[in-house]
């Protein structure tokens, strides 16, 4: 059975096939009017500090979800059409290992990242960012980057 999640509001839901009743328009999401779904692999809780960040098959942003803005200081529009991983300077990986690269070239999820993300403002956050590929003909790729403390444990 298909998981599906909302890029915006992070509302997720269940589909036989992503789309609405017998026509071929992909589904929206119903919580929020969003214009798309993700799919994925396995149903994914996003904490709710959690940003989704939609990208296509290169990588570069398509839409910034709710949580994002307040995360790293950036509106959409600044984000647009970017690289992901260039536009919010994450770091953290091997310089071969990139992990939104790896996500979209081999299909496969890269969960609990720990990576550093700088700010709109410039300040360095650490965070555990998510990498989910997408299953349909367009490609594409969802990030999740949640905040992660600095504290004891961290």
């Amino acid at each position: 059975m298909p998981y599906f999640i909302c890029p915006n509001c992070k509302e997720r839901s269940v589909d036989i096939d992503g789309k609405e009743g017998f026509t071929r328009q992909a589904a929206a999401c119903r919580h929020c009017g969003f214009g798309f779904l993700f799919e994925l692999l396995e149903d994914y809780y996003p904490a709710p500090a959690t940003g989704l960040i939609t990208c296509d098959a290169d990588a570069r942003v398509l839409s910034v979800g709710r949580g994002v803005f307040e995360l790293t200081g950036f509106e959409e529009r600044e984000l647009m059409g970017r690289d992901v991983v260039d536009a919010l300077s994450l770091a953290g990986f091997a310089p071969d290992a990139n992990p939104a690269s790896v996500s979209l070239e081999w299909g496969v999820r890269r969960l609990g990242e720990h990576l550093s993300l700088t700010t709109k403002t410039g300040i360095e956050k650490t965070v555990t960012a998510d990498f989910f590929p997408a299953y349909d003909d367009d490609g594409g790729l969802l990030v999740a980057i949640t905040p992660r403390s600095n504290g004891a444990g961290a």
